[in-house]
């Protein structure tokens, strides 16, 4: 079976590499000429929204998937016309406005910070006086890592948000005092058969993902798979899909669902029965799904800006590097590096000893 990809970086990277002991061979469409995943498949490169090179692609493929969810949705819903595309074009289409993400939460009682669209200028005070300060003001669309938002904590600072931010139509989200981050995974097949990761606790920092940390023992997982599930099946979904959630108190408040393999499921390549790339390309290709189980205390760590050595890497017992070929540049994830250990005490040392490698915080 052939796979198709829209986009060519490391999340491509790391599908095709758990696709080819399952005898799967990919073509790969990215507009970089050195993108990451190249080597490890026919390469096409161009726009997102070349029909020429997208039915090149088709014509290539026997079913296509996206690791980018900042590709066209037009572009997928012409794909969808020649060939198998997942996950469905639809849930593509919701995840990249961020106001049609947020009502799809509310219509399945999927609990979010309170929120309101900002149209234009006028709408920042009335919005502001709703929700109360500080909020945070989000582009609709074209937003990851932390991009395309603004903190604001002071009625002046409302208009020097909306300039910063582009004077585009924003979602204006309630500030939330949460506890912690945590991301849920989960996989549904062609069969609608759904299997879900354990949650992971997420450390951000300057808007990107540093640390996860699996959590198998989490007693909040059964409150985020009911609210995940409930997605999936709203969506007719196949495939791996991600869900970001803030905790507060003891319920979870739904921040943005990613339709694709996800930064905060790394651990699972080394720490999980099956990977997540594995396991997307056996929903999509109408395998039987792997198991999800944590293979004992895991976590990943981000490589932002540029690698470590890989000697000081692979000298920390449990330690395993992922080095996805990319340029060297400032804020850029270049690597990861997963952990594993017996249990939570015998991961702390190694990890400990990783993020003080890469100059990153201790998660708590």
């Amino acid at each position: 079976m052939r796979v198709g990809v829209l986009g060519g970086g490391q999340l491509a990277r790391m599908l095709a590499l758990a696709g080819y002991p399952l005898g799967l061979r990919f073509t790969v469409l990215d507009p970089a000429p050195d993108a990451c995943a190249f080597p490890l498949g026919e390469p096409l490169v161009g726009s997102y929204d070349d029909r020429e090179l997208l039915a090149r692609l088709a014509a290539a493929s026997d079913v296509v998937t996206y690791e980018f969810e900042n590709v066209s949705a037009a572009s997928a819903a012409f794909l969808a016309e020649r060939v198998p595309v997942y996950p469905p074009p639809q849930a593509l289409a919701h995840t990249q406005d961020r106001l049609t993400e947020k009502r799809l939460f509310e219509a399945l009682d999927i609990p979010t910070a309170a929120f309101a669209p900002i149209a234009g200028p006028a709408d920042l005070s009335p919005v502001a006086a709703r929700l109360g300060l500080p909020l945070v003001l989000k582009t609709r669309t074209s937003g990851y890592d932390g991009k395309g938002q603004r903190v604001v904590r002071e009625q002046a600072q409302l208009a020097t948000a909306w300039d910063a931010l582009g004077r585009v139509p924003l979602l204006a989200e309630q500030w939330v005092p949460f506890a912690r981050e945590l991301s849920l995974i989960a996989v549904r097949g062609r069969d609608g058969a759904t299997v879900c990761y354990p949650l992971a606790k997420n450390t951000h920092r300057e808007g990107i993902l540093r640390v996860s940390i699996a959590r198998p023992d989490e007693p909040l997982f059964a409150t985020a798979r009911e609210h995940v599930l409930r997605l999936l099946e709203r969506l007719d979904y196949v495939g791996v899909l991600a869900v970001e959630f803030f905790q507060q108190g003891d319920g979870l408040l739904a921040n943005e669902y990613a339709p694709r393999v996800h930064n905060s499921g790394h651990w699972t390549i080394e720490g999980a029965q099956t990977s997540q790339f594995e396991n997307h390309l056996r929903a999509i290709a109408g395998l039987p799904l792997g198991a999800t189980d944590a293979l004992g205390a895991v976590a990943m760590v981000n490589c932002i800006g540029a690698m470590p050595a890989a000697d000081a890497v692979l000298a920390i017992g449990g330690a395993h590097l992922h080095n996805y070929g990319k340029a060297a540049r400032p804020g850029r994830k270049v690597g990861h590096v997963t952990l594993r250990a017996a249990d939570d005490a015998a991961l702390r040392e190694p990890l400990n000893r990783v993020c003080a490698l890469l100059g990153e915080p201790l998660p708590d």
